[in-house]
């Protein structure tokens, strides 16, 4: 059975290659895209094992902005067992949202919960 590929915007600390080692098992192919809509801001993050992996309590977190404001970061590649990775890897303050890339086309994002 073939499994989606889907779109993983990131614009923090998903980026990195020890996050991604330690969340995937692997780096993740991406390119750099921005996403429109939504400015970032900083949240302090209290799970251990996220503090371990990222190696800082501080992480940035969209919420949603003016037509004006683009969050810049990367587009990566996933399957269904990554995404469902990524989501066991972002605290419960994100919550997992479809949104238009600048390139075109759609990605997954983590912005702040509501």
């Amino acid at each position: 059975m073939a499994m989606t590929v889907h779109t993983l915007f990131s614009y923090g600390t998903l980026q990195l290659p020890e996050v991604q080692r330690a969340t995937f098992g692997r780096l993740l192919p991406g390119v750099a895209d921005a996403i429109v809509g939504y400015r970032s801001e900083m949240l302090t993050i209290t799970d251990p094992m996220v503090i371990a992996r990222s190696g800082t309590d501080r992480h940035p977190i969209l919420v949603p902005g003016s037509a004006d404001d683009a969050v810049e970061g990367t587009a990566f590649r996933v399957d269904d067992d990554e995404l469902a990775a990524a989501d066991e890897y972002e605290v419960d303050d994100y919550a997992r949202v479809e949104v238009p890339l600048r390139s075109g086309g759609r990605g997954w994002v983590y912005v702040l919960a509501t």
